[in-house]
């Protein structure tokens, strides 16, 4: 028996789904018949919204796996609204706005783009999750989510988004220099499952000088930010979670609202006594590095640890590598090649599998 009154069962009067208005129940059906008709993506969204338009008080979320092993955590479905609330206040997304949902209904940024929508009223298009997302659709938007890659390979299209909300993965320098000129606002993320998403924002372009000169995340409203001894983000954001979020990100704390991301605490290498944050080393890298490549290390005698290289593709294809804006300890001491990177589902290189796969 359905309980009208919970938050989660009331769709806004002004939501649309790829064009159509639904009621709560002509939304159930449509869900139903996309679980026995649809393809896998339409099956992974018929689950959630299912899932989402139910009584229960909670609901189920994949982690990617992109640090760890990944892993099903559940959510508060009030906390879910609450974050939704908080993307549409910041980026001013009031009922009718034209979104573009691309992101697989399988992992928290796909699930938040449908539940934005059925809360705020958004005018939402679903098309497939694929690396070219606007290429499924003519219309011009007003917001859409994505990740890097769907970024890059929309950079000719990408003016048809006002606005861009990027994650999943680091923005590189050279997808960064690409979009300064473009009109769309581009912000990049940070989020995890979680937190429901994200709870910090960094302009990609559109940047003043001082937006420049503090390359720094910004706290959406309601979320604090501290760190520990190892100079570790916390969150404390008591709208999307019911309890301080410790994490394993390094960061430069500006402010209990502003941060720097230096890297994963896991990913540090400590080489001769010198702490090496790989993710830093790629930043660099990959304005002379044009494929798929990261940054690790192995154990050595006498530094405790060296830097490697791992890169994908064919040795005798690639060119000399300038090192020139690295610090010493940065430089890598050996450069592996793979055919092929070992990836999660949402594209990111699984680093531990692909190490093992390239030095063996």
């Amino acid at each position: 028996m359905l309980k009208m009154n919970e938050p989660w069962l009331h769709i806004h009067p002004d939501f649309k789904l790829n064009g159509k208005n639904y009621s709560l129940s002509q939304l159930i059906n449509v869900a139903e018949a996309m679980q026995f008709e649809g393809d896998e993506e339409e099956k992974l969204m018929a689950d959630f919204l299912l899932n989402w338009l139910y009584p229960k008080e909670t609901i189920l979320a994949n982690t990617s796996g992109s640090t760890g092993s990944p892993k099903t955590i559940t959510l508060d479905k009030t906390k879910m609204i609450a974050s939704a609330k908080a993307t549409g206040a910041y980026f001013d997304l009031k009922e009718g706005t034209k979104a573009l949902h691309c992101l697989s209904a399988n992992y928290i940024a796909g699930k938040m783009m449908m539940v934005r929508a059925l809360y705020l009223g958004w005018d939402i298009d679903v098309v497939i999750p694929n690396k070219f997302p606007l290429k499924q659709t003519k219309k011009n938007y007003d917001f859409a989510a994505m990740v890097p890659l769907q970024l890059q390979n929309s950079l000719k299209e990408i003016h048809r988004v006002k606005k861009l909300i990027v994650g999943g993965a680091a923005v590189s320098p050279s997808l960064q220099s690409e979009i300064q000129e473009v009109p769309t606002e581009i912000y990049a993320t940070y989020a995890m499952t979680e937190t429901i998403t994200h709870v910090a924002i960094k302009k990609l372009n559109h940047r003043t000088e001082q937006d420049i000169l503090n390359d720094a995340y910004e706290a959406l409203p309601n979320v604090l930010f501290d760190e520990d001894d190892r100079n570790c983000l916390i969150i404390n954001a008591p709208d999307v979670a019911s309890k301080k979020v410790v994490t394993n990100d390094v960061v430069n704390l500006i402010s209990p609202t502003q941060f720097n991301w230096l890297g994963r605490a896991d990913f540090v290498i400590n080489t001769g006594g010198f702490k090496v944050h790989p993710e830093q080393v790629e930043q660099t890298l990959a304005l002379v590095i044009d494929v798929p490549f990261f940054v690790t290390s192995i154990p050595d005698e006498a530094l405790g640890e060296k830097v490697i290289l791992i890169i994908e593709g064919k040795e005798d294809a690639f060119p000399e590598i300038d090192y020139v804006n690295l610090h010493p300890y940065e430089i890598p001491k050996e450069v592996y090649f793979i055919d092929k990177m070992v990836y999660t589902t949402t594209g990111k290189i699984q680093r531990d599998q692909s190490k093992e796969k390239a030095i063996d």
